[in-house]
């Protein structure tokens, strides 16, 4: 059988804690009680046996006497008296040579008197604590000096009048006799006081003891610093009050930022609106991270305590995203090109069946030339082979959705490195998908790419036929990660944040302004030299 000893409650270490510092107290002021005793018996008693002895060695009896053979048995029933009459410890008459003649302690007499300083023997008084035959007593010495005229001012003895000292217990009961009801009512009072303190306490804790308390704290860290996401809470005021190492990372925030407030973390725009105020899964740009945000507001009793918002990373993700989009637009030329000869097909099964020979023969070239006229334009033009299917893609894609797509007669651009071409053809493919969404709305249908490349600049415009997007989304709509149809129906994309993000990446930017006809994009992206021997087309 396994005995576990039982840790002390709250209540229990506070009222342990407490009678500790109550008996430290009362000791203290024992202490300070006795000392003060001590002085005042020393000061009052010190006075009184100093007055006693000085009228004893003025007494004539004492001056004559001493004087004379045998003063021993003439003194005695004066010393008696004095000490019967004064209530004092002791009292002793010596000769002027230091022998005790008289005393109410008969051990002394005949003997030696010791000296509490070597003036009493010059004929100065003296007055302190002395040890007489083992009892330490506060004495006054005073000398005697003669008063007849062949003795006169000659010191004829030395008077001593002691009061017993008090021990330490004695001086203690009668500093304060009243110390052990204060103890009393001092545990009492301590008692009441640590009951309610630890009431007041586990109140505030929700009833927790220290250790479960220290407990919840070390799972709270683990729990924190071993999940993938990034946290950050908010106090109602917006100020930090706990933050991962992932949101550290992510917000990139000094690792000193608990207790600072968004606006002194320099946390502003479109993140400090999500932060304090945002829904769930808001899209937000943070220093080249795609970061999406789930907010929730923490609320107990009506009370608003803050707000915990989880972080994830989504730029890979987006990084995906553009390495895929290549076999998206493959997979899609490939669907709308067949729709498309499918109903080119359609077309002609007819034509036959109806016996129009000639005109399937001027459909067929029609179609011919209308192909060869497309493929020459975006050859000529576009010599890049990745940018150029991206094209020829949309093209199909937009001719699904009954909206043309042309490019513009402005439009050069020659070879480039693999990674420009992957970079230019994320660009160009969101900015169209975005266009056509918007243009498709419309009758008579357009979207206009613009492609313009230097030595070092590659400018991507993409003009369209759609309503334009609201003045107050046109600052933030890359921001916000919206694509055109999010920026109408509320629903949040990465499509022109990663725009921005690739355009940011190659040292440029990508704007929107509204047109006469519609929307125009247009991004900025520095690219390496053209590949050798295949300069860019003139304009």
């Amino acid at each position: 059988m396994v005995v576990t000893s039982r840790r002390s409650t709250l209540a229990g270490q506070l009222l342990a804690l407490q009678l500790v510092v109550i008996v430290v107290v009362l000791v203290a002021i024992a202490a300070l009680s006795v000392a003060q005793s001590a002085a005042t018996f020393d000061r009052v008693e010190g006075r009184r046996v100093a007055a006693l002895a000085e009228q004893l060695a003025d007494n004539p009896l004492v001056r004559t006497q001493l004087a004379q053979p045998a003063p021993g048995e003439t003194l005695a029933p004066l010393v008696q008296t004095i000490r019967t009459q004064s209530g004092v410890t002791s009292v002793t008459i010596a000769d002027a040579d230091g022998i005790v003649v008289s005393s109410t302690d008969p051990l002394l007499t005949r003997g030696r008197l010791p000296l509490g300083s070597a003036g009493v023997a010059d004929g100065r008084s003296w007055s302190g604590e002395l040890r007489l035959n083992g009892s330490l007593e506060l004495v006054a010495q005073v000398p005697v000096l003669g008063a007849e005229p062949q003795n006169l001012g000659r010191q004829l003895g030395v008077v001593v009048i002691g009061e017993a000292s008090p021990t330490l217990q004695q001086r203690a009961l009668d500093a304060s006799s009243h110390l052990a009801i204060y103890l009393g009512l001092a545990s009492v009072v301590g008692l009441l006081g640590s009951w309610l303190l630890a009431r007041r306490i586990k109140r505030q804790t929700l009833g927790l003891e220290p250790r479960e308390i220290a407990g919840l704290a070390e799972h709270r860290e683990a729990m924190l610093y071993g999940i993938a996401e990034g946290v950050i809470a908010l106090d109602p005021h917006d100020r930090v009050t706990l933050v991962n190492a992932v949101g550290l990372r992510l917000l990139d925030l000094p690792e000193e930022c608990v207790g600072a407030t968004l606006t002194e973390l320099g946390v502003e725009g479109r993140l400090g609106e999500v932060l304090t105020g945002g829904a769930r899964d808001e899209v937000v740009l943070r220093r080249g991270r795609v970061l999406v945000l789930n907010r929730m507001s923490v609320t107990k009793d009506g009370r608003r305590l803050g707000s915990v918002t989880t972080l994830r990373d989504r730029t890979e993700l987006a990084q995906l995203e553009r390495e895929m989009g290549s076999f998206r637009s493959s997979t899609e030329l490939l669907r709308a090109q067949a729709h498309e000869f499918a109903n080119q097909l359609h077309t002609i099964s007819g034509l036959i069946q109806i016996g129009e020979y000639d005109e399937v023969v001027q459909y067929v070239e029609a179609l011919a030339d209308h192909r060869e006229s497309l493929d020459l334009t975006l050859t000529s033009r576009i010599q890049d082979t990745a940018v150029a299917a991206l094209l020829m893609a949309k093209s199909a894609q937009a001719a699904e959705r009954r909206v043309r797509l042309r490019i513009s007669e402005r439009t050069a651009l020659g070879r480039l490195e693999p990674d420009d071409a992957a970079d230019i053809a994320t660009v160009v493919g969101n900015l169209v998908d975005n266009a056509l969404d918007a243009a498709a709305v419309t009758d008579g249908a357009w979207v206009e790419v613009e492609l313009r490349q230097d030595t070092s600049t590659v400018e991507i415009v993409v003009r369209d036929s759609g309503p334009g997007i609201a003045p107050e989304l046109a600052q933030e709509v890359f921001a916000r990660g919206f694509t055109t149809k999010a920026a109408e129906g509320g629903e949040r994309g990465i499509g022109l944040a990663l725009t921005r993000l690739v355009c940011q990446r190659h040292g440029g930017e990508v704007s929107v302004a509204n047109t006469p006809e519609g929307t125009m994009f247009v991004a900025r992206l520095t690219v390496g030299a053209p590949a050798p021997g295949r300069a860019p087309v003139d304009a």
